[in-house]
């Protein structure tokens, strides 16, 4: 094979030519010296099956552009070992037409053919059209017919003609298709292209009256499922996904005639008890929907999985901070994205459990009000000086949010540490997970999923949430047990069916905590790297004197 290495001009397509229809005996050299007259050649190439036997068709690039039209003139239709070729100029395949109504084509594909027919009684039929340099029924290794073959015309209007008048045509008792030939990656394209068609024409006629149903009742089927939602409206079809055995897989579909009534059967039927299980209806989805929008919402969970809250009635000590002039506030960054001050290193707050550089509680510190003296521990001394006047009880009030998640303390250099604060002035709320104050976990016990359903059902969304976080927690707690309570707060972000589905099934459980502790373990990540850089600025701050002399 005589090559250009060179892919610049190569790939220009100058000076290329495309030749079809030889035969099998004609090699590179052979094809090479048959056109070496016409000029100088770059690259000469046959093309060549997997067992390298020729496919009857080849390529030649010319230096000048004059030699390849030379060669295009006086070698096209000539005959080669006395097969007719075709030589013509190459055209890139993302150039070529893909429209089959546009396209000139005079290759022409038969199918549905009888399996008694010949290559002979073939040409005979296309015959009259128009001039035939092949005609070929297939068969299989055995000499038997497979009922489709291929008919060339030497002209392209008379195998149009063919398509027209032949297609659809009775021969020997069987309809025939007779098209255009093509190739398998074109056959491909279309019948891609017409299968999504189809598919968008379905998802329009049924957009907003298909709904889908999960966690159903196993003895539930097609029939009892229309009996339940025939109430709402007119149902155009019902269905329970079944498995290869029979068996419910406590999902499925009904779609009703109308929007209106699909709409209606979503509100007042999601949730509700049927059986011994709360029924989770939504609008059906594609699959590529519903996966864009599954990765968009875990996408915005991401950046908020840093901040959950801590194990349940976790006893809070006050910490020494010393050298920070400044106050914190709940809701701010972590200490830890806090640029520290030249000459002092920051410490965060510590509890029992709690790892330096994590995520802050998720319930409130006491604070010390105007006009009282902070208790001190057992054995610890104050400091010297006096408190940081604290803000105006009516200001702290605007700045703590609501269910007493924020809190706050300030001290300054010398200042005395803040021991625990009165009994008397704030009591301290449990623990939230997710906004949701929950029981000590170590106390509450597992509900059966057919009572926590029934009272789910009957219960307020506050106190379904409180249930299914004093349920969730110590299975939870059993896989993951330093970050079970961070891991529940983010699982109870879900539907709540999907977490009644947890609680049942210990492999789903497994896998949704894993995701989870993926996500948290990307965070801590993210912030010890921060806290890594912050830390070396620290250091430049302390050798400030060093480098300036």
């Amino acid at each position: 094979m005589y090559s250009n290495r060179d892919p610049s001009s190569r790939k220009s397509g100058a000076g290329n030519i495309f030749i079809k229809n030889l035969d099998k005996s004609i090699d590179n050299k052979a094809l090479y010296d048959t056109f070496c007259a016409f000029g100088n050649i770059l690259s000469c190439k046959i093309a060549t099956d997997p067992s390298g036997e020729s496919r009857g068709y080849g390529f030649v690039q010319f230096e000048m552009d004059e030699s390849a039209q030379s060669a295009i003139d006086k070698l096209n239709g000539m005959l080669i070992n006395d097969k007719k070729v075709y030589v013509g100029p190459f055209v890139r395949k993302q150039d070529r037409e893909n429209v089959s109504n546009n396209i000139k084509f005079s290759n022409v594909y038969v199918k549905n053919l009888s399996d008694t027919v010949t290559d002979d009684e073939l040409k005979e039929m296309f015959g009259k059209y128009g001039t035939i340099t092949s005609a070929v029924v297939m068969r299989d290794s055995d000499g038997n017919s497979r009922c489709f073959g291929f008919v060339n015309f030497e002209n392209a209007d008379a195998a149009a003609q063919a398509v027209q008048e032949l297609n659809g045509k009775i021969f020997n008792d069987k309809e025939l298709y007779v098209g255009r030939a093509q190739k398998k990656s074109e056959r491909e394209m279309e019948l891609k292209e017409k299968f999504e068609k189809n598919i968008q024409e379905v998802a329009e006629k049924f957009q907003n009256t298909n709904l889908y149903l999960k966690n159903l009742d196993d003895n539930i089927d097609d029939e009892k499922l229309r009996e339940i939602f025939a109430e709402y409206g007119n149902i155009t079809s019902c269905k329970v996904m079944r498995d290869s055995y029979g068996v419910s897989r406590g999902s499925g579909f009904v779609s009703f005639k109308s929007a209106e009534d699909a709409n209606r059967a979503l509100t007042e039927m999601n949730g509700k008890m049927v059986g011994s299980k709360p029924l989770y209806v939504a609008l059906a989805q594609r699959k590529d929907d519903r996966k864009a929008k599954l990765q968009a919402q875990f996408s915005q969970m991401r950046p908020v999985a840093m901040a959950p809250s801590v194990g349940p009635r976790m006893p809070m000590f006050p910490p020494s901070v010393p050298g920070v002039g400044q106050q914190l506030f709940y809701g701010q960054p972590p200490p830890a994205f806090i640029n520290p001050q030249a000459g002092f290193a920051f410490q965060q707050p510590m509890m029992p459990g709690m790892r330096p550089g994590g995520p802050m509680p998720n319930f409130m510190m006491p604070m010390v009000q105007q006009g009282q003296q902070p208790q001190r521990p057992a054995g610890r001394r104050a400091g010297s000086g006096g408190m940081q006047q604290p803000m105006p009880m009516g200001s702290q009030q605007q700045i703590f949010p609501r269910g007493g998640r924020g809190y706050r303390y300030a001290t300054g250099r010398g200042m005395p540490d803040p021991g625990m604060h009165n009994v008397g002035a704030v009591m301290p709320s449990p623990y939230e997970m997710g906004g949701m104050a929950m029981r000590d976990a170590g106390v509450s016990q597992p509900v059966p999923i057919g009572a926590l359903a029934t009272a789910l059902a009957n219960a307020s969304p506050d106190q379904q949430r409180l249930m299914l976080g004093e349920n969730l927690y110590p299975l939870v707690e059993q896989l993951e047990r330093e970050q079970a309570a961070k891991v529940t707060g983010m699982l109870l972000e879900m539907d709540q069916t999907e977490v009644l589905h947890l609680l049942e099934s210990p492999d789903a459980l497994k896998a949704k905590v894993a995701e989870a502790m993926e996500v948290l373990r990307s965070a801590q990540h993210l912030q010890q790297s921060n806290a890594s850089t912050e830390q070396q600025l620290a250091n430049l701050s302390l050798n400030d004197g060093v480098l300036s002399s």
